[in-house]
């Protein structure tokens, strides 16, 4: 489809034989008589040029290319005027016109002009999203040398062409998504969208909106229609992060979107297909899950066609100092690759010796912890050990200040999981403070007893009565 081409002029004539010059040429092309008309069309449509008179009543061309300049800056500007001048042609550049045109306007003129900015505005965006998907590679670039991320890298390649579904396992902070999004990258679908959905962190009432969409008036909030992830993700890939923490009734109508790969808004009537590659991530054990009757085990079968298990930071020292040095950079820039920073050999051990129980997630902290706290010159191991004090494997062995040591420990979990953990340790505490009676707990905190004994089940928590 051509590009879109808007035309600001009050003269009628000039609108219709330069839109009919264009459409020739199969430009689709907008028109407006004034300036206001003309900035509401380009607040409104994905507009790729603009012609603009510089006499026009109420807002002159010049001003009105000075608000065009400031709502789009990407767009093109193609000034024109019967009254030219060299100074009219100099402010009009100054203020970021792409070019001007005298009237009587020349087709050829006209068509090169058109040609030329059309061809800069296209190598502009090759440009930056080039620069886009550099930072973006960069960012979920998978680091490391051991024989352990090699193997993840490898399984990635071999399974990244196919459509396959891929279960990503793995420790939380591991990396698991950086999985996922390499996948996509080597896929065929690859031009596509990549749509993440964090199954932990939406409540059981709004997931199956979140997934599937809903149509207006469905729910109470629900003032529009809305595509789910699944509409958005047609075409492309669809990451549900945290599978395991997903209810057993959305795992039910996960589980038919995959199967028919077609989907229904809530509250809607029509069967909407899509084609969607699914890759899954979880922290737990879903063949323990499925045995516990948390998870379904069709649904285990149909997503675990690859299985790829990311390994903790602990498992491969070796590719620990890369990672830092990697995120070193990344946060404080260049400089920090080792001109600004080094390690001695007893730090470097001691980096390697530590469990990193928030593996590359907790690592990443400690880089932002250097360069705040040691930006510059050597880093020995006592500077490192009171580094690595501050997390949270080391803060829960130290003796006395155990109320903030937790609290502490839970600031280098994600949210879904500093959240769990935050609620199963106060539930233990209020059932042990009220004998372990249900009732008398629930009354205790505020809340029904049916709501109690479903958290209590979900976490495992011992109780007397």
């Amino acid at each position: 489809m051509g590009k879109k081409i808007l035309i600001i002029d009050d003269e009628p004539g000039i609108r219709r034989t330069l839109a009919s010059i264009l459409e020739d040429e199969n430009y689709r092309v907008h028109t407006a008589e004034t300036a206001l008309a003309g900035l509401d069309i380009v607040n409104q449509e994905p507009v790729d040029l603009v012609f603009l008179d510089v006499l026009l009543p109420k807002m002159g061309g010049l001003e009105a290319l000075e608000k065009i300049r400031s709502l789009r800056p990407d767009l093109e500007v193609i000034v024109m005027s019967g009254h030219g001048n060299v100074d009219m042609a100099v402010r009009a550049t100054k203020l970021g016109a792409f070019d001007f045109l005298e009237k009587p306007l020349s087709i050829d003129k006209v068509l090169t002009a058109v040609r030329n900015a059309l061809t800069l505005r296209h190598l502009r965006e090759e440009n930056r999203d080039l620069k886009k998907n550099m930072r973006l590679k960069d960012r979920d670039e998978l680091i490391g040398v051991s024989r352990e991320i090699n193997q993840v890298k490898a399984l990635i390649e071999q399974a990244a062409s196919s459509d396959a579904r891929i279960l990503i396992t793995g420790e939380n902070g591991s990396g698991k998504e950086l999985v996922a999004r390499a996948v996509h990258r080597g896929s065929s679908r690859s031009h596509k969208a990549f749509v993440e959905v964090n199954c932990a962190a939406i409540p059981d009432t709004l997931i199956e909106s979140e997934l599937f969409g809903h149509e207006k008036g469905a729910f109470t909030d629900a003032v529009t229609s809305r595509k789910g992830r699944f509409e958005l993700a047609d075409g492309g890939t669809l990451f549900l992060d945290e599978i395991g923490d997903m209810s057993l009734t959305a795992q039910a109508k996960v589980l038919r979107a995959i199967q028919e790969q077609q989907i229904e808004r809530v509250g809607g009537e029509q069967t909407i297909a899509v084609d969607v590659r699914i890759l899954a991530a979880t922290n737990k054990n879903l063949i323990e899950e499925c045995e516990a009757g948390r998870f379904r085990q069709d649904l285990y079968f149909r997503l675990n066609v690859i299985p790829i298990y990311m390994p903790p930071l602990r498992d491969r020292p070796e590719d620990i100092l890369l990672l830092l040095t990697h995120f070193l950079r990344e946060i404080g820039g260049p400089g920090y690759g080792g001109d600004k920073l080094r390690f001695e050999a007893p730090a470097v051990k001691a980096l390697q010796e530590y469990r990193w129980p928030g593996n590359v997630r907790e690592l990443r902290n400690v880089a932002e912890r250097i360069l705040v706290l040691h930006p510059e010159g050597t880093i020995g191991e006592a500077v490192l050990t009171d580094l690595l004090q501050k997390s949270p494997a080391v803060l829960g062995n130290q003796p006395k200040d155990g109320a903030e040591a937790d609290f502490l420990a839970l600031l280098d979990l994600d949210y879904a999981e500093a959240k769990e953990t935050f609620e199963k340790r106060y539930l233990e505490y209020q059932l042990a403070k009220h004998e372990g009676v249900i009732n008398r707990t629930a009354e205790a905190i505020g809340v029904y007893p049916s709501n109690l004994h479903t958290k209590v089940k979900k976490y495992k928590i011992r109780t007397t009565k």
